[in-house]
């Protein structure tokens, strides 16, 4: 349930920005809130993917 509020919130401020962006004189406030909102959701997607060069290096030289 978390996770649905979560993509709501991010979705919501991703289609205002877009509305916002096609203004004549857009709001700075709305555009950086929507930016900043935006990569706090990447962060935290990306948190959870692994790394693809993550290795188990074991190996005592």
């Amino acid at each position: 349930m978390k996770q649905l509020i979560s993509i709501l919130v991010v979705a919501a401020f991703g289609i205002l920005a877009l509305v916002e962006q096609s203004n004549d004189q857009p709001n700075p406030m709305i555009m950086i809130g929507a930016i900043g909102i935006f990569m706090f959701g990447m962060y935290k997607l990306m948190k959870k993917i692994p790394s693809k060069n993550d290795e188990n290096d074991d190996t005592e030289i």
